[in-house]
């Protein structure tokens, strides 16, 4: 029986290890590698821990896709972590950018909408299936009193925050592939020269648990659903496929502690609720930019699965290490 997101009966997120924030993650600045390890389970579902920097915080989050992917929904969908993700950078580097220009945010009643735009073209079983990101939509609201104050702000924001530059700037990605645990030749991408990976299998041979006193709000659906009838997601299309994730974001704290709300603009979709942490402890939930490097993980190996799938290849046992 393959193992389930609700095998464990844990939390849908939780702090695996405790560590202190690297300083890329608070107001020292500097540098920082967040790995995620990402595995499949049964179906779409998934499983990632995130380390936030070397000695940081490991946090354990799980993802599912809806029905139209013939999925269970019972974990947030991989593009509603990286929407939920950039939702929670901005938001910190606004608190970042306010406590430098000494603007007190009390009374600034902020919050912030972000849309992301995707498309596809081609097929899956025809091994010509291409996707594409147009550029997010980013919407702050605050006190009319404030709004000149806080545009200035989430400019600031915008220019420092690491998910906003991985958005404006093309990344070189390079490539490593294992298979039945030996590593083989990268042919179609660029290579990575970096030393092997450790397997996930072999990292967490028993499921992540999670720590005592740990928070267990930091993932959960919020009961909304968007109108309509579920439609099966076609393997193809001859013009284009267009998903549009929406998300919305509130600070619970003037000091950086996030609440998100993020969704698929189709009919009969979930909602999930997301918390996720700024301050420079960071011990209540994930940082902006943890969320947003599981998002693309998640994402990753749900295209992975669904070319597997389509193509009705004898595959199992997906996972990844991300840098």
């Amino acid at each position: 029986m393959e193992e389930r997101i609700d095998t464990s009966g844990f939390p849908m997120g939780f702090l695996y290890t405790a560590g202190d924030r690297s300083g890329a993650l608070t107001e020292k600045g500097g540098q920082s590698v967040i790995v995620t390890e990402a595995r499949m389970l049964a179906g779409h579902q998934k499983e990632a821990v995130v380390h936030e920097g070397i000695d940081s915080p490991k946090w354990r989050v799980t993802s599912d896709e809806g029905k139209h992917l013939k999925g269970t929904d019972l974990a947030p969908f991989p593009l509603g972590f990286f929407n939920a993700g950039i939702q929670s950078d901005l938001l910190g580097r606004v608190i970042r950018a306010a406590k430098s220009h000494n603007v007190d945010l009390d009374k600034a009643n902020i919050n912030l909408s972000v849309k992301n735009y995707y498309w596809m073209t081609g097929s899956f079983v025809r091994g010509d299936g291409k996707g594409f990101a147009d550029p997010p939509e980013v919407n702050l609201l605050c006190d009319p009193s404030m709004t000149d104050t806080m545009t200035k702000l989430l400019v600031i924001a915008a220019n420092t925050s690491p998910a906003i530059a991985a958005l404006r700037k093309s990344l070189q990605n390079t490539f490593a592939i294992y298979i039945n645990g030996q590593r083989e030749t990268v042919q179609s991408m660029r290579r990575s020269d970096a030393e092997d990976a450790v397997d996930p299998y072999m990292t967490y041979s028993t499921p992540p648990s999670p720590i005592e006193n740990t928070s267990e709000d930091l993932i959960w659906k919020t009961g909304a659903v968007e109108d309509g009838e579920v439609k099966l997601a076609p393997s193809g299309t001859k013009t284009r496929i267009i998903r549009t994730v929406s998300g919305r974001g509130e600070l619970l704290d003037a000091d950086g502690l996030v609440e998100t709300d993020t969704w698929l603009e189709m009919p009969g979709v979930s909602h999930f609720g997301l918390r996720s942490d700024e301050r420079t402890q960071g011990f209540h939930a994930p940082s902006g930019l943890a969320l947003f490097s599981a998002g693309i993980s998640f994402c990753y190996l749900t295209q992975l699965s669904r070319y597997v799938e389509n193509m009705k290849l004898d595959i199992n046992g997906l996972r990844l290490v991300q840098y």
